[in-house]
């Protein structure tokens, strides 16, 4: 059916119809790639934000903004984390001891710079352990599928 060879009030209720049933089926499949992203995603910060984090402040002390773009240059690009994401962490962290965070400067409390704790080490060298076979099954994992899907 043309856009505009409408004759009749039911073919323009058809059209209606059929736009109305295309617009919920491309929302569903928007939705469902948006649910998938987020579970990608989630294995990121969920699994590896917290170790790569404290591996970022064993590298000297900083703020959560330069532990997002480090991340971001060391990743060329490909894992930017949000700072809303870091800096519950970073507060987390605080609260358990494994960093702790100062004012750059203690009147304007423009800037908090983070440094690693001791327990913070014995944390990074905890979690480095721990997950260590988990990413290299999870390399192993990934190559395997991309080889199936892509060769």
């Amino acid at each position: 059916m043309d856009q505009f060879s409408f004759h009749n009030i039911e073919d323009i209720k058809a059209e209606e119809k059929r736009l109305y049933d295309e617009y919920k089926r491309k929302l569903s499949e928007l939705k469902k790639i948006q649910k998938e992203n987020e579970a990608v995603g989630q294995v990121f910060t969920k699994g590896l934000l917290p170790l790569y984090s404290l591996y970022i402040l064993s590298l000297g002390p900083t703020n959560g903004n330069d532990i997002a773009n480090q991340i971001g240059e060391r990743t060329q690009g490909l894992w930017i984390p949000s700072t809303g994401g870091i800096y519950p962490l970073l507060k987390k962290f605080e609260k358990q001891g494994f960093i702790v965070g100062e004012w750059d400067d203690p009147k304007k409390k423009f800037q908090k710079i983070y440094s690693l704790t001791p327990l913070g080490y014995e944390e990074l060298n905890n979690k480095k352990n721990l997950l260590q076979v988990k990413i290299e099954e999870a390399l192993e994992v990934f190559k395997i599928i991309y080889g199936d899907l892509y060769s």
